[in-house]
């Protein structure tokens, strides 16, 4: 796990376990006022998108794991791609950038970091058992009693779809949103 981000060029330090813990409640409470907001715009008809596209960036910048980027060593264990080109518009006026591993070495996961990989992927996907399993008892519901869901005010292909967006924001971010919020505090060198 790295212990900095840079953000509008200023280097920002995430050892301790305090601000990486406000880090995650900063992102999900983002992520909900954004769904909640496409909500009121257009009931997520074309901007349910958006939080797609959040998590993916969240991820990107801020959490790491499936992607380059963030706190979170890659899950992957493949080295950083070394580009020629110049980086994106975004992180150029973001000022963001990720600082190069020191060694080709310093990107590959030890045998604990493996370990808690796991285990916060197995706690991830119980969270995101739980979201389906709401999903299919209101399927379930109004597949045997139409009329009862009437009083929610709302269309049951749009609370669907809204669980939907729930679960795939939890599948790009809550194993390493876990793997921050567990971490204790990093040693100073």
């Amino acid at each position: 796990m790295r212990a900095e981000l840079v953000v509008m060029g200023r280097r920002v330090d995430m050892a301790r376990q305090a601000r990486r813990r406000t880090l995650v409640v900063l992102i999900y409470a983002a992520m909900t006022a954004l769904m909640m907001s496409m909500w009121f715009v257009d009931r997520w008809r074309v901007s349910g998108i958006w939080v797609y596209w959040a998590s993916v960036l969240a991820c990107r910048l801020f959490l790491g794991g499936y992607y380059r980027g963030g706190l979170v060593k890659p899950f992957n264990n493949q080295p950083p791609r070394r580009e020629e080109r110049a980086p994106s518009f975004l992180a150029v006026g973001l000022r963001l950038y990720n600082p190069l591993p020191e060694d080709d070495r310093s990107f590959r996961n030890d045998e604990r970091e493996l370990v808690q990989r796991d285990h916060a992927h197995y706690l991830a996907y119980g969270a995101l058992a739980v979201v389906i399993c709401a999903q299919w008892l209101v399927a379930y519901v109004r597949m045997h009693n139409p009329a009862r869901l009437n009083w929610l005010g709302i269309q049951f292909d749009q609370l669907v779809y809204g669980f939907m967006l729930a679960a795939v924001t939890l599948v790009f971010t809550l194993p390493q949103a876990i793997l921050l919020w567990t971490e204790p505090d990093m040693d100073q060198d």
